[in-house]
């Protein structure tokens, strides 16, 4: 059918059947497909050296922006509680993998195209490891990013794999926990560099290289202490680039940033402003989950607000939104044709507010 509506281009399909890639189906397609098997690359490569494979659907590992459980397993069925999932990014569902496991096998077998991962953004809907539960949650844990867009520590990893040239390095978990002073807290470093040596409050933890098909370098047996940690990540020797993370003190403030402070007039034209809990160093509090609420005036209107926590059932269109792990997002649209000044503001009990202003062109 394919074919005959349209031979300029060629066919493919993603295959959830492992038989798929030995029975014959994959002589119908010019490029072939598989979904969570990054364990048959080889297989279906000594069976067919000329046919095109990738990756179609890959890893769905599953994680909550900012929520990390203890003790930390390697068991990709552990790391769910309370209807939220670790950011560790260990856990997975029973067909699917971590990202590292799909890593190794494109790099164990290099002709393999690619992939696509499942998925860039949470969405509604289908709350795996809790769908078969009675559940509050409303949304996926899927996803690199949560539903406001805002980046998981997995972001941070596909960073790394698919921007080798870009100096970066990630930290993670977010560094309050006085309820587990002198308790093991493992800490994971995503990076571009091939090294890293993590200091915490001054003292170095050790200096850790990537080995072959290890995509994260791990120190496992970090006791907490509140203060500063930080890594620096070194390619070939020398300084790469470095990331830390410090103990916040109680949330005192709001701050608001926009992804653009100048919009089209007509309606339809959007700015998207992070509502942030801070300290008073303006350092986003991580454990913050202040009610927000917003005020709007010119010439604009608010057309949702949300805080990526996939058990919220606050309206996308409320004009109030709880912070979700020190955040939280509320998107603004022009109101008509005219042109102005759209006006922003947010409060929360006790903690100073603050507003921001927008131009309508």
């Amino acid at each position: 059918i394919f074919r005959s509506e349209d031979p300029t281009r060629p066919v493919t399909s993603g295959c959830d059947n492992p038989n798929a890639g030995f029975d014959g189906f994959q002589d119908t397609v010019d490029v072939f497909g598989y979904n969570y098997k990054p364990h048959l690359y080889a297989k279906f490569r000594a069976a067919n050296p000329m046919k095109s494979l990738y990756g179609s659907e890959t890893s769905s590992c599953i994680s909550t922006n900012g929520e990390y459980f203890f003790p930390v397993s390697n068991d990709k069925s552990q790391g769910a509680q309370n209807f939220q999932v670790s950011s560790y990014n260990l856990t997975a569902p029973p067909w699917a993998t971590i990202p590292d496991v799909e890593f190794e096998g494109q790099d164990r077998n290099p002709s393999v195209a690619g992939e696509f991962v499942w998925t860039g953004f949470d969405y509604l809907g289908e709350p795996t490891p809790y769908g078969d539960d009675p559940t509050p949650a409303r949304s996926s844990y899927f996803g690199i990013m949560d539903l406001c867009g805002f980046k998981k520590d997995r972001f941070y990893l596909y960073q790394a794999r698919w921007r080798p040239d870009l100096p970066m390095a990630h930290l993670l978990p977010h560094w309050n926990w006085p309820e587990r002073s002198g308790q093991v807290t493992p800490v994971h470093v995503y990076t571009s560099g091939d090294s890293a040596e993590l200091f915490l409050n001054g003292r170095s933890l050790g200096l850790k290289s990537l080995k072959p098909f290890e995509y994260r370098l791990r120190w496992d047996e970090v006791r907490y202490e509140p203060g500063e940690l930080r890594v620096v990540a070194f390619k070939a020797g020398r300084p790469w680039a470095s990331d830390s993370l410090r103990t916040t003190g109680p949330a005192v403030g709001l701050s608001l940033s926009a992804d653009r402070t100048i919009i089209k007039s007509g309606g339809h034209d959007l700015a998207y402003i992070t509502v942030t809990a801070i300290d008073s160093r303006g350092e986003r509090v991580p454990t913050a989950d202040d009610l927000v609420r917003f005020g709007i005036s010119g010439a604009g209107t608010i057309a949702a607000a949300a805080n990526g926590d996939p058990t919220s059932h606050e309206s996308f269109q409320s004009t109030q939104c709880q912070a979700f792990h020190g955040q939280c997002l509320l998107i603004v649209r022009s109101g008509g044709p005219g042109r102005g000044t759209i006006h922003v503001s947010a409060e929360s009990g006790s903690l100073r507010g603050a507003s921001i202003d927008l131009t309508v062109e």
